[in-house]
């Protein structure tokens, strides 16, 4: 028989337990650091090289070294072609902003309607959550670096979803050589928070301590013969009153089927229990990270950045510039040859070849005179030309899309469209990694609703035509989770693409009726694909009356007939509700539709329109 424990006992044993857990993430946490410090290494090489600091190295301690010059004489200029190479892709892949689009699962009328329901929150929480901006930043973080992340979250002060932009610098694995973060059976966020932060969130005093954070400084690293300049360089700092918060997810296993979630700041343990979010398929508890990458790297964890490949040729251009530079140097100023005493060296060494000089030497010596440097070598010229081809070809990012010119040897039409299309295709895998990321982030968005909301709430839902709608819902009226994509390439399928589209297929009359006329239905879906679906207000009434009469169609028991009813639009959205639900709906709801399409007709005979 067991000893029943005192209080005391049971507080001392919660404690014991407690110095137990963060003793072990803590532990876990630096054994993950030391695994990961080659990859940190090369992301800090990566960030310099893009802002300019061109001119430091990966010691063998294992640090990021500056490199002096060797000689005061030398040139030592940055020549950068990384930042315009990132900027370009960048600007291309900050095009590719899918809508997500809930498919139902059925074609029954409440699978239907449960799809255009999910649909509207998505587009409602991503004005509400800024995803747009969260996708440029994460963007950024994966072009430079490699590899980011989403971390997706139940914010429950506001009741309501939060998604936040993570580096690669907060996220630690179980495992470098997992691919995907699913197969991962741990994973570390370890984030630097404020003290007060921390006491605000989750309501526990911890003691502040300096830590090192990553800082944007300035270093000395460039210049040439008679001055140096300074370049940005990512450097570490210490900010006082911080706090490390560890949060260590560990997914279900036969010991925790529900997973497990401990979360550490300092020496204080803030959190023990089981994974909090049902993110995965059929309910499953899994980790609330979605990671993003510029290039998949088959049995890594993390991904390959076009900055990796790039940098010895970014060495190698700046070397033959500045060597080039540096023989122009000699050709402008001349090398001179003098005799030993034969001339006051100082005065020649401070003044120099300067105009008008006049130079004294020794009665019977040797007359000074300028070495004949020859010419800058041709080869210079071959490298650099080279070197430029070799950036194309490893960054995948031509010169007409860099430099938005044209190459000179090309000056056909279709050549250009080939162009264009090939800087798409080498861009095809980043493409996919950021709608993958869409994708999954929309499941999961949907799946926390239908976890957390067991009330009734109100979002606010915006379309493309700025036409405000307000809605109620329960997570239980979030029937699929099943996301796809309205538009699957949205750098070929633009706008105005669009637009000549439909234009070619008025002209060639296909839009039309079998009376060679454009319904009023079919005027107001074509002006809203051209973006001019509320233009002057032209179309409201329209859309007013298809709104009505496909609100009908769900509730046809209650709907009634108006005299300022549209009836030809009546007629057409129902038949359509008729054709494509008949055999799916009941059959008395199918009569139903079918008995008001008559009373419609019956007006409209009575009015004399048919």
């Amino acid at each position: 028989m067991s000893k029943k424990l005192t209080a005391k006992e049971k507080a001392l044993q919660q404690q014991r337990f407690a110095e137990d857990v963060v003793a072990d993430v803590k532990q876990d946490f630096q054994n993950r650091q030391n695994f990961r410090r080659p990859y940190e290494l090369a992301w800090q090489l990566n960030m310099n090289f893009v802002m300019g600091n061109q001119y430091c190295a990966i010691s063998p301690r294992g640090a990021i070294e500056q490199e002096e010059k060797y000689y005061f004489w030398q040139e030592k200029q940055v020549y950068n072609h990384i930042a315009p190479i990132v900027e370009t892709r960048l600007a291309r892949l900050n095009r590719v902003r899918p809508k997500p689009v809930a498919r139902p699962f059925s074609n029954s009328d409440k699978d239907i309607a449960s799809a255009k329901l999910s649909t509207k929150i998505l587009d409602s929480v991503h004005d509400k959550t800024r995803l747009d901006e969260i996708v440029t930043e994460v963007t950024s973080w994966s072009e430079v670096c490699g590899t980011a992340f989403y971390k997706i979250a139940w914010d429950n002060a506001k009741s309501d979803v939060k998604i936040i932009a993570c580096s690669p610098f907060e996220i630690y694995p179980d495992s470098n050589v997992t691919q995907t973060v699913e197969q991962c059976s741990s994973i570390i966020h370890a984030k630097v928070y404020d003290a007060t932060d921390v006491k605000n969130t989750w309501g526990v005093d911890v003691r502040g301590q300096d830590i090192k954070v990553f800082n944007i400084n300035s270093v000395a690293g460039v210049g040439g013969l008679g001055y140096n300049s300074t370049v940005p360089s990512i450097s570490q700092e210490q900010k006082s009153n911080q706090v490390l918060v560890l949060e260590r997810y560990t997914k279900p296993t036969a010991e925790h089927p529900n997973g497990k979630l401990e979360i550490v700041a300092g020496d204080t343990l803030l959190y023990y229990g089981e994974m909090p979010f049902l993110l995965g398929e059929d309910n499953e508890r899994t980790f609330p990270f979605v990671k993003q990458t510029s290039t998949e790297q088959p049995g890594c964890f993390w991904g390959a950045s076009i900055v990796d490949r790039i940098i010895p040729i970014q060495r190698a251009y700046n070397a033959v510039k500045n060597r080039k530079h540096e023989f122009l140097n000699r050709l402008a100023m001349g090398v001179m040859t003098v005799e030993d005493g034969s001339v006051d060296l100082d005065n020649l060494e401070e003044e120099g070849l300067s105009p008008g000089k006049i130079l004294v030497y020794r009665q019977g010596s040797v007359k000074p005179s300028l070495m004949d440097a020859g010419d800058v070598p041709h080869d210079f010229n071959q490298e650099e030309d080279r070197l430029l081809q070799e950036f194309v070809t490893v960054s995948g990012v031509s010169e007409f899309a860099r430099n938005s010119t044209t190459p000179t040897t090309v000056t056909s039409g279709v050549a250009l469209q080939l162009i264009a299309e090939q800087d798409d295709t080498r861009l095809a895998s980043s493409i996919d990694s950021v709608k993958l990321c869409i994708k999954k982030l929309s499941k999961y968005i949907l799946r926390l609703y239908k976890q957390f909301v067991t009330n009734s709430k109100l979002m606010r839902f915006v379309d493309s035509q700025k036409g405000a709608e307000i809605f109620y819902f329960k997570g239980s009226d979030i029937g699929s989770d099943d996301v796809v994509f309205e538009t699957e390439n949205q750098l070929t399928d633009t706008p105005a693409t669009r637009r000549t589209m439909l234009f070619d297929l008025l002209k060639a009359g296909i839009l039309y009726n079998k009376d060679g006329k454009l319904t009023e239905s079919a005027k107001a879906k074509i002006l809203s694909m051209m973006g001019f679906g509320n233009w002057d207000n032209a179309q409201d009434i329209t859309q007013l009356h298809i709104d009505r009469a496909q609100n009908e169609n769900v509730d046809i028991a209650n709907a009634t007939i108006l005299p300022v009813d549209d009836h030809n639009l009546h007629i057409e959205e129902h038949t359509r509700f008729v054709i494509s639900n008949f055999g799916i709906a009941e059959k008395t709801v199918i009569d139903k539709v079918l008995a008001h399409i008559d009373l419609h007709k019956k007006t409209l005979q009575q009015q004399g329109d048919i």
